[in-house]
Parts: C-alpha cells; structure tokens; sequence
C-alpha cells in the first residue's frame, strides 16, 4: 500500500496580511513555523520514506521544520507550486475586490467560470498538479509519500481523488495551515482516511483558517 500525507505550508505574512501569495512568497509567521513543527511532532512515529514540496520557500520552509532532525530526504518539486494568479500576486484581497468583483467571485464561487489574463485556470492547475501525483505515486510505489504544497492544490488534488467537478473544488472542509490529509492507495483504490485534521494544534490559538492562496 502506498500512503500520500498531504499538507498546507504554515501560515504566512501575507495570510496574517490578506494578500494573495500565488506563486510569489512571502516568510512563516512565528506561529507558522509552530504548526509546522507541532506537524512533525504528530508524525514521529510515522516511517516517512520521502517529503515531496512545492519548491515556494513556504512550502520548503514547512518541510524542513516538519522533518526536524529526522535524516528524510526533501525534494523540490515545481509542478507542486500554488496556483499562479498573474497581476493579482502580492494584492490584498480587498483591491482586488474593488478592480475585479466578478473574477474575485468567480475564484471563490465559481471556480470552473474564474479566468483573469495571464493566470492560470482552475483546469490548468489541476491537470498540472494531478499529473504530477501520478508520477510521485508511479516513481514511491509502495511508500509513505509526505507532500507539502498550497491551498488550491491540495483541493486540486482532493477533487482528483474523489472523481469530483471543479465546479465543486471549494466544497468539504478549509484546508487550514499544515492540516493533515491522507490518501491510501492500493491498486485501484485511492481513498482518504484523513481530512483536513489540526488535532496536532496543542491549542486552539493555533487554528488560523485564512483564504489566503
């Protein structure tokens, strides 16, 4: 059997800010680095074989404090980046409010109508991102795959595996900072056991939902 553990990189400046990320980065917030490494605790006695990251230094930031001292090998992917948002990377959600109602709306709403010019589509992102899965699961074949990516992917990738519309990709639980997905594949099958689970936060301080991408 082979197992996905999927995660969201830790909070941010720019999720505490309300800016959209994309493919652009910005650094973990103090209490980011905490849900990373409370991650990692909640997984020490889980034999990771490989920790797979989009390459956003937030995401190669996470994975470094969820392996902690554990000698795992961390590969850069880039096929496992957020969703690139062209002119609206670096600003805050209520400008774009204000320049783009209707695609802002599309994008939460609507995702299968959202389109803005020179950023990717829903479609685009989870091709790319499925693809790349495929290839993960064909090349660690039997292990416990660890993969830290982005918010739009991870509901790329949850919409992959339970057959569903991208009209439908927002729907089911918010994928909070280093929330814990996992996928059991087994010829055929590909099932979660696991969704969107924060039990690692000791606390509920360390809950902060953002929609920030």
């Amino acid at each position: 059997m082979t197992r996905l553990y999927i995660t969201r990189h830790g909070q941010t400046e720019w999720n505490v800010e309300g800016r959209l990320q994309g493919q652009k980065d910005s650094k973990l917030t103090e209490l980011g680095e905490s849900q990373a490494i409370w991650l990692g605790e909640s997984l020490k006695d889980v034999e990771i074989d490989i920790i797979i990251s989009s390459s956003s230094g937030r995401a190669m930031k996470t994975a470094e404090l969820i392996r902690g001292n554990r000698d795992i090998e961390i590969m850069s992917n880039d096929n496992l980046r957020e969703i690139h948002l062209g002119e609206w990377e670096g600003q805050l959600h209520l400008e774009i409010e204000k320049h783009s109602p209707d695609e802002q709306k599309n994008f939460w709403n609507f995702p299968h109508l959202y389109k803005i010019k020179d950023g990717e589509t829903f479609q685009q992102v989870f091709d790319r991102v499925t693809n790349e899965i495929e290839r993960v699961l064909l090349d660690f074949q039997g292990k416990n795959i660890l993969v830290v990516t982005h918010a739009v992917v991870l509901k790329s990738l949850i919409t992959y595996f339970e057959n569903k519309e991208i009209k439908d990709l927002w729907s089911g639980k918010f994928m909070n900072s280093t929330c814990l997905n996992i996928v059991e594949i087994k010829n055929d099958s590909r099932k979660f056991v696991l969704q969107g689970d924060t039990s690692h936060y000791p606390t509920e301080e360390g809950l902060y939902s953002n929609n920030n991408c």
